[in-house]
């Protein structure tokens, strides 16, 4: 039997002003339903310009609080378009206490959950220690009315245990809120490069784990980062199903979730996993 779902990425710019970036958003997120999507993705950090290029204790004020007005929002919109939403959210969790977090709504409009982003970077232009504390949700999946999703956040997509774990917890597609480009000195040849690489490593989360990856970025030039877009869904054989350009676009991608069971049991990768054998993935290093 096909069991198949439409899935939605919404890629755009930002701007200063929250109340315009989310606005802009949710009508990406009309647009993406008007189109058939049931299961729709923001970029991280979607409401905002991304702040962390610098230290700036004044833009922990952008940060929402959870449950708040803006997962109020979001979870209306999931019941009138009857759509699942993941949106990006910069979590005011309490005083002192910031994450990188991302909220799902089911079709019904419910909220299914959370996910905080579990790998923290520190990069030159990408300051995130400075704003985000570690997330504490583990890796996780959430049974919405179109199907088993996982979410992880940007840096967690280098990191195979992430998307290892998640996969493992059931989850059919995983999805990535990302906010990734190049800073001024770096040239196009290096944005290439770069690229390249990020595409490569969600392409083996997909064969690796036998699930479908969708990798949502943000556009534009932003202070010192130009963010290079190209969100794409990748099969479970890796192959890519769709890419967007370095435009503001909405990208809707027909996923036959039938691929993971078949993929599965051609290349079986968890049935061979020697998970006794794994103890010092525990260790930083020998």
């Amino acid at each position: 039997m096909q069991k198949t779902v439409q899935v939605g990425l919404i890629q755009t710019t930002a701007d200063a002003l929250p109340a315009d970036n989310i606005r802009r958003t949710h009508s990406l997120i009309r647009k993406a339903a008007d189109k058939g999507a049931q299961i729709i993705c923001t970029q991280e950090l979607y409401t905002s310009l991304y702040f962390c290029q610098n230290h700036d204790e004044s833009n922990f004020d952008l940060a929402e609080k959870i449950p708040g007005e803006l997962t109020q929002k979001t979870g209306e919109l999931a019941r009138e378009l009857g759509v699942v939403i993941i949106s990006s959210v910069f979590e005011n969790r309490t005083a002192g206490i910031y994450h990188n977090s991302a909220t799902v709504h089911d079709a019904d409009g419910s909220y299914l959950g959370i996910y905080r982003k579990m790998h923290i970077p520190e990069d030159p232009g990408f300051h995130e220690k400075y704003y985000f504390t570690p997330g504490d949700t583990g890796f996780k999946a959430f049974d919405t009315q179109f199907g088993r999703i996982g979410v992880l956040i940007c840096w967690d997509q280098w990191f195979p245990e992430a998307a290892r774990l998640t996969a493992l917890e059931g989850a059919s597609i995983l999805f990535y809120p990302t906010a990734i480009g190049v800073l001024p000195e770096e040239d196009d040849a290096t944005r290439q490069e770069f690229t390249e690489a990020w595409e490569i490593m969600h392409r083996s989360h997909a064969i690796a784990n036998g699930v479908f990856v969708a990798a949502i970025n943000r556009v534009g030039t932003e202070k010192d980062i130009r963010f290079w877009g190209n969100s794409f869904m990748t099969a479970p054989s890796g192959k890519v199903l769709a890419r967007s350009g370095d435009e503001e676009e909405v990208l809707v991608v027909t996923c036959d979730l039938n691929a993971v069971e078949k993929h599965r049991r051609t290349w079986p990768y968890l049935r061979d996993r020697r998970i006794d054998a794994y103890k010092n993935l525990l260790k930083r290093f020998k």
